[in-house]
């Protein structure tokens, strides 16, 4: 008997999509799947695809932005400094640039 595999937890698919706001700024944008399976990992996969993109999301100390919405399944992420909660498998997480002016 062959025992030489591994038990793994299968590598489930997030989508990660953007509103307009961000893709004026990085106009290869478009939806994106993940692997990860926290948020935080989530974006430095976004990063390494769209290099500087994580500046425009998160601040100096990596908090979301004040003009920045994350959504997770429809649902608004409570917490704007860890970002390291486990998600829901096959999530779909929106982000989303809030424009303002008057």
């Amino acid at each position: 008997m062959d025992l030489s595999f591994t038990c793994k937890k299968p590598q489930v698919m997030h989508v990660v999509k953007f509103t307009y706001a961000l893709k004026r700024f990085f106009p290869g944008l478009r939806d994106t799947p993940s692997k990860g399976m926290v948020l935080t990992d989530i974006l430095d996969e976004i990063e390494s695809c769209y290099p500087g993109i994580n500046s425009y999301i998160l601040d100096e100390q990596g908090q979301v932005r004040r003009h920045v919405n994350i959504f997770i399944n429809g649902k608004m992420i409570d917490d704007r400094t860890r970002l390291d909660k486990e998600l829901p498998e096959k999530s779909e997480i929106h982000i989303i640039q809030a424009l303002s002016g008057g």
